[in-house]
């Protein structure tokens, strides 16, 4: 009974990895540096949130339609309209990590908008 209770809950924790793996992967289409550590999944679904909330709400400056028409991309350095750090900047920042404390921040910001 406890072999089988085991089976089951190693069971269970390998299909949410895998589901976890595979959201991450989702997340990652957009962001152009490597993310590590036990937080690269929580980093990589701020990106998402950030993302999907300029796709929906704009972002000051720039018109909603080029964003819809670009998308998003999160580069070591910047923010872009488009799909690396050679279009449209959002933002710049001197780091990865100013990249994303800045993305965690607005997304906090922006809760309840």
């Amino acid at each position: 009974m406890i072999i089988k209770n085991l089976e089951t809950i190693e069971e269970i924790a390998e299909n949410a990895r895998k589901r976890a793996d595979k959201e991450f992967k989702e997340n990652m289409k957009d962001i152009n540096f490597s993310l590590r550590g036990d937080n690269k999944y929580y980093y990589a679904h701020q990106c998402k949130l950030f993302a999907d909330f300029i796709k929906k709400n704009g972002y000051p400056y720039i018109d909603k339609k080029e964003i819809d028409k670009n998308g998003v991309s999160f580069n070591r350095y910047s923010i872009n309209i488009g799909p690396n750090q050679f279009y449209r900047d959002v933002k710049r920042f001197n780091s990865k990590e100013e990249v994303l404390g800045f993305v965690i921040g607005y997304n906090e910001a922006m809760k309840n908008f």
